[in-house]
């Protein structure tokens, strides 16, 4: 029974690794926050 948790923590700890590599290098994109500076600094053509 120990294998199995093992594992079971292992593999959760891998996926969590390479999804927060994924999202650190850019190739999963990040959730848009609706925030009042969304707009606000830079030009980002939502006008």
């Amino acid at each position: 029974m120990n294998i199995v948790i093992q594992n079971i923590l292992v593999f959760t700890s891998l996926a969590i690794a390479i999804w927060f590599l994924l999202r650190r290098f850019g190739v999963l994109p990040k959730k848009k926050t609706a925030s009042s500076k969304a707009c606000g600094q830079d030009d980002c053509g939502c006008h």
